[in-house]
């Protein structure tokens, strides 16, 4: 089992390290050596602002494009906690909640668990490790597999160790890993399996800064020098002094880089967004909990991890607001998605749950066709329930006495066993972030007595930097900026729609290597925009309408903003997937969809089987098809003339005709990330669509 291995792995008294860092220090002026195109400011000597010899050095940058650099941190005179770093904040949990349980996951079928006294022990231990393997100051320890302690104790040792954690979507190419681990200097790489050791096998001799992989779920098939399992790593730090990680330790500061998290790259290459350990321990104190508004739960917080850690959402969430509130992190299978996130859901029963959009609506889909196939009473109670329930939520007042009291009929005799068996008996929060929401989605939920708590961010403000949650909540909003924090809309046109850009201990310190892109990022006053369209009301909550490289420019100049009319179309037709607007420069909109399939339960790849909720579609319509082939092949009538009836109903609900959408298509296959269509996190990636789908879009706007 992981947790004896390790220990029984020469686990050393790591208790005598002097941990004197509590108190953040005066700042020393980081120096390092200059190319002669290459500029750095020095960094001020504390934070308090009694700069010593005041004018003699100039300022912070408020960015940066160098690992090993400072900079300056937005902090607000509203919220002026004093910044620390990731051990520190570590070590103040190990004090407060040591004994309690911090991960769990399962090994030959039983939860093997871990405390927070020895995750703290244990990530020293790997710290160390990194240091014997040759880890260098501000170079990366890329981690490439799915969630597991292993990746959490990876993670945190780097950092404790003076390196940068980078995660690596394990669904990466090769060139892709290579790109990555090639741009942060990786000198460690940390693999899950055979699987993706092979693909650092195949651009290894184009890695010149790697020294070492080590290898946590997987035997070795043949004996590597620079290659090890994970006990004979952890066993290796047993020759580090404890002097020299402590003096690493200590000469760590909160303005200093230690993440990276690198874009999808929908747009060009990935780039990789530098995060300080301020940016990770306040957004781990404050956004994670800005939703809640009241001081934290007693009972302890339980949560599932299983997006991927690569990704910001996933780490803020899961690994760093984990460490912080003392939260109990269960891991997952790596087939959660695949359909075993339920079981695990229900062996867990977190209070607290976080979901990307497509995750939330294959839940939805799931359970609607599973309603599909229930006898006739059973649907008529469940529509009563859902119909009582979202009525209830969307006036957040009763006007009788007798409402609420069919409310709680309702949950007690229907809704409450829906959750119980998804797995939420005891989930008291539930977040959306990564990308919006329908309002299909937020209101099927909302009829299950399920408010879905909208989070706004990226990976360059360090995830959330706007929450919901259960006392900040406005349907279709993604809360308001968290405290310490600012947004602003700038170029706001007739409707109140405007640029988002943000401000705060949030926005990341630059993007490694990318000037250009940094300065494009990052204004001179330091505000941080977004690229996404928004508006604000009255009350400061934000609603996000779009994004300004996905925002439609016709032929004629229009504007036209993509999603709320693909979200209109799939709420008109219950069969489409996925609807993709199209028109850029063009005379007029077109649309490419797809129909709703059910999954293989070995890859998650659509298959060609329609699901129980489109049969229905296509019964009612008078259509027997089962397939999308039979529907494409033949360009089924009754499902055609369906279609068309739902865009023609889209188009009457237009304000302009420059919005009317004139042609459209059925593809063969749903969207996936198999295919190309979506990202790690399922989000659309349009770029890599119309370059797939170039002769469906061609054949529209044929004379």
């Amino acid at each position: 089992m992981f947790r004896k291995r390790l220990l029984l792995a020469g686990i050393v008294n790591v208790r005598n390290i002097i941990l004197n860092t509590l108190q953040p220090k005066g700042i020393n002026i980081l120096r390092r050596t200059l190319t002669d195109k290459q500029n750095i400011s020095k960094e001020s000597l504390t934070y308090s602002e009694k700069i010593q010899d005041k004018g003699k050095e100039p300022p912070e940058p408020l960015w940066t494009t160098f690992a090993d650099s400072v900079v300056k941190l937005r902090i607000d005179h509203s919220c002026s906690q004093i910044p620390i770093t990731v051990h520190q904040m570590f070590k103040e949990t190990v004090d407060k909640y040591g004994p309690l349980n911090a991960m769990a996951s399962k090994k030959n079928g039983e939860w093997e668990k871990i405390t927070f006294a020895e995750y703290y022990n244990l990530s020293l231990k790997a710290a160390k490790s990194f240091l014997k393997l040759g880890l260098e100051r501000f170079h990366s320890v890329a981690i490439l597999g799915f969630n597991s302690p292993e990746w959490f104790i990876s993670a945190v040792g780097a950092i404790f160790a003076g390196g940068i954690v980078t995660g690596i979507y394990t669904t990466n190419s090769p060139e892709v890993c290579h790109y990555i681990a090639y741009d942060c200097k990786a000198n460690i790489i940390v693999v899950e399996n055979q699987k993706q050791l092979d693909k650092i096998m195949q651009i290894w001799s184009h890695l010149p800064c790697l020294k070492a992989v080590v290898l946590y779920n997987d035997s070795l098939p043949e004996r590597h020098p620079n290659i090890y399992t994970m006990q004979e790593f952890m066993e290796l730090g047993n020759e580090i002094p404890d002097a020299t990680l402590n003096d690493i330790i200590s000469s760590q500061k909160p303005n200093q880089c230690c993440v990276l998290v690198y874009t999808s790259g929908t747009t060009g290459k990935p780039k990789g967004a530098m995060l300080s350990h301020d940016n990770i321990t306040w957004t781990a104190a404050h956004a994670s909990r800005a939703g809640d508004m009241q001081p934290a739960e007693i009972q302890q917080e339980t949560i599932v991890s299983y997006l991927p850690l690569s990704h910001i959402a996933a780490q803020i969430y899961d690994l760093w607001t984990g460490i912080k509130w003392g939260e109990q992190v269960y891991f997952a299978e790596p087939d959660a998605l695949k359909g075993s996130l339920v079981n695990t859901l229900k062996e867990a029963q977190p209070t607290s749950h976080m979901g990307v959009p497509r995750v939330w609506e294959k839940i939805m889909e799931k359970l609607k066709d599973m309603c599909a196939q229930s006898g006739f009473m059973k649907k008529k109670m469940l529509s009563w329930a859902m119909s009582i329930s979202l009525e209830r939520n969307l006036s957040c007042s009763g006007s009788s006495d007798l409402k609420p009291f069919r409310t709680r009929l309702a949950d007690y005799l229907v809704l409450a066993k829906i959750r119980s068996a998804l797995g939420f008996s005891h989930c008291q929060k539930h977040f959306s972030g990564a990308a919006p929401l329908t309002t299909e989605t937020l209101d099927f939920f909302l009829s299950l007595n399920i408010p879905l708590y909208q989070a706004y961010g990226m990976s360059e403000t360090t995830g959330p930097h706007c929450m919901s949650g259960p006392y900040v909540y406005r349907r279709c909003s993604c809360g308001k900026a968290v405290p310490g924090c600012k947004v602003k809309l700038v170029n706001e046109d007739a409707d109140g729609n405007g640029e988002i850009c943000f401000w705060g201990r949030t926005v990341f310190m630059g993007y490694l290597n990318m000037e250009d892109k940094t300065k494009e990022a990052i204004d001179d006053d330091g505000w941080l925009h977004s690229g996404d369209l928004g508006r604000l009301d009255k009350d400061g909550f934000l609603y996000v309408t779009g994004r300004i490289k996905e925002l439609i420019i016709t032929a004629g100049g229009e504007n036209v903003p993509p999603i709320p009319i693909e979200d209109e179309v799939k709420k008109e037709l219950p069969i489409v997937s996925n609807a993709m607007l199209i028109g850029d420069q063009k005379k007029f909109l077109s649309i490419l969809l797809t129909l709703k399939s059910t999954l293989d339960p070995d890859t998650s790849d659509p298959t060609d089987n329609l699901t129980e909720q489109a049969r229905e579609f296509c019964q009612k319509i008078g259509s027997k098809a089962t397939t999308v082939s039979e529907i494409v092949a033949t360009r089924d009538q009754a499902v055609y003339q369906a279609i068309q009836e739902g865009i023609d109903r889209v188009n009457m609900k237009s304000t302009a005709s420059v919005q009317h959408i004139q042609k459209w298509t059925v593809l063969e296959r749903d969207f996936s990330i198999s295919g190309g269509e979506f990202g790690p996190t399922m989000k659309l990636k349009r770029p890599a669509v119309l370059e797939k789908y170039k002769d469906e879009i061609n054949s529209f706007y044929k004379e």
